[in-house]
């Protein structure tokens, strides 16, 4: 079919083959069934799809299975007649084994190039709900961010934040007066916030080098376009983590690519398995925001897939833009099954060969019903479907044939070893050390001007003393009364020579008597 992704046919009973303009492929789609019933195939073969027609496409592998696209079926594989069966009865006369240019991707760095953004490129409102905090103290986050602007401060990885805290609670009460209340209790909350961020190995995602959005947006030399997958199987462990992730890459493709109007064929597809964790426990706003990006993302030439157990995980303004629709077997057991079956039958444009309801009640294994938009754009009418059989491997991929691939990679090493360039966290630290050396400098030199203070106060009462006894001496050789004066006169006079005749002529003259 061309211009089309084929994605099944029909035999006896079955309606006509069924593909997906690639002209419509931006209008984003669902692919939705119960555990088992054939989504991962059909996600698989889509993916095969879009990379054939040079159509690159990004999807998360929460199982584990997608990385068999990178290696082609085999032909000992024990549903390898059944699937040659099935392409027959589908007219699917050209189907061969074949492997897919592939890049693998993992936010820890294990089973593919590591993936990182940082912390200002993920924003707070994304940061706020990958943290689980309260209204409040997303409002001291957002003011975080402003300083962060205001200061010249670069948050690039956790430890920035968390710095960057640090000097907010200690400049609170100025930074009050222009933002509001910023209280110890909430700045201490997102702190520990991180502190589960980090246990969880989020730090690993904030960093740099960055992600290019050119390294998910790249074609093989043959013209195909690369499937990058994401391994998720682990980050699945974190499922605000995981759904943050996939939120922020959106928004990044949002922001950063151009208009494109309506293009002949997309610029990226993405998939978005286990897609209920991207709104489980979701704020209005960024509710908001996601529907907001999903219905202008197409401008830009990005579809977007959502790939869930039932439609009714997907929010309700979100999912009347999901135009391309995949429904495997939903089962309905209980009363709130039943209702939401009914609602899925309902979204759908009937087919008067039969019952749409029914139909998606009975559907077996790689069987569906599909309706995809026609060339005005329409929804076309539902059909069951026969789904076709994957191309490349069914399950995961062996280690060794990993290895090989990410050593081959267009971006092998790029993304290997983590830059530190300078940041929040080391200019707080470097302003904190020139501060404490500043410190120690005017405590030294108030020191030194208290010691020269002292030393000038000794020597003026050292030297008031020898001044006081000089004083006293002269005062005590001066008399101070008439009798002491007279005292003083006789004594000189009797030291003179008068006075050494009188006192011999008295005693010669007492011892003559004598």
């Amino acid at each position: 079919m061309d211009g089309h992704v084929f994605v099944g046919g029909g035999g006896e009973g079955y309606g006509t083959p069924q593909g997906l303009r690639l002209d419509n492929a931006n209008r984003h789609g669902l692919i939705a069934g119960a555990t088992g019933t054939g989504k991962t195939v059909t996600l698989q073969i889509l993916a095969e799809g879009f990379s054939a027609a040079g159509v690159p496409v990004f999807l998360s592998d929460v199982k584990g299975d997608l990385s068999g696209l990178a290696s082609p079926g085999r032909s000992d594989f024990k549903l390898h007649e059944a699937f040659q069966s099935r392409a027959a009865t589908i007219g699917f006369d050209d189907y061969t084994y074949a492997g897919f240019p592939v890049t693998f991707w993992d936010i820890f760095g294990a089973q593919g190039h590591p993936i990182r953004t940082t912390v200002s490129e993920m924003g707070p409102l994304l940061l706020a709900r990958l943290m689980e905090l309260t209204e409040v103290q997303e409002g001291v986050l957002n003011i975080a961010f402003r300083m962060s602007d205001e200061q010249g401060l670069p948050l690039l990885d956790l430890k920035d934040l968390q710095s960057l805290l640090v000097w907010v609670g200690e400049n609170r009460k100025d930074i009050a007066l222009r933002y509001g209340n910023v209280s110890t209790a909430s700045i201490g909350a997102i702190q520990r916030a991180l502190l589960v961020l980090e246990t969880q190995g989020a730090n690993q995602f904030f960093g740099e080098p960055a992600l290019e959005l050119t390294d998910i947006l790249r074609t093989d030399t043959d013209g195909r376009g690369r499937i990058s997958i994401l391994s998720s199987d682990k980050l699945m462990q974190a499922p605000r983590l995981y759904a943050t992730t996939l939120l922020w890459l959106l928004s990044e493709l949002f922001e950063e690519l151009p208009e494109v109007g309506d293009p002949d064929k997309p610029k990226l597809v993405m998939f978005f398995d286990e897609a209920h964790l991207l709104f489980d426990d979701a704020p209005k706003a960024l509710l908001d925001k996601v529907e907001q990006v999903a219905r202008l993302i197409r401008s830009k030439g990005v579809g977007v897939y959502f790939v869930t157990q039932n439609p009714d995980d997907i929010p309700e303004d979100i999912l009347g833009q999901l135009g391309n629709r995949v429904q495997h077997a939903l089962r309905a057991f209980t009363a709130r099954d039943k209702i939401a079956l009914k609602r899925a039958a309902e979204t759908y444009r009937p087919n008067p060969r039969f019952d749409t309801e029914a139909t998606i009640r009975e559907v077996g294994n790689g069987e569906a019903v599909t309706s995809f938009l026609d060339r005005k754009g329409a929804p076309g009418i539902v059909e069951q479907t026969l789904i076709r059989p994957p191309s490349s491997q069914l399950g995961p991929l062996d280690g060794t044939v990993r290895k090989e691939a990410l050593a081959t990679s267009p971006v092998a090493g790029k993304y290997d070893t983590v830059k530190d360039r300078e940041s929040a966290y080391e200019i707080l630290a470097r302003r904190a050390d020139d501060a404490a050396k500043e410190a120690e400098k005017a405590e030294a030199e108030e020191d030194a001007a208290e010691l020269a203070a002292r030393e000038y106060k000794t020597a003026r009462r050292y030297s008031g003393a020898r001044v006081g006894r000089s004083s006293s001496k002269r005062r005590s050789s001066s008399p101070d009364t008439l009798g002491e004066a007279m005292s003083q006169a006789l004594i000189k006079e009797l030291s003179g020579t008068t006075g050494r005749r009188m006192v011999r002529g008295l005693l010669g003259g007492l011892f003559k008597g004598r």
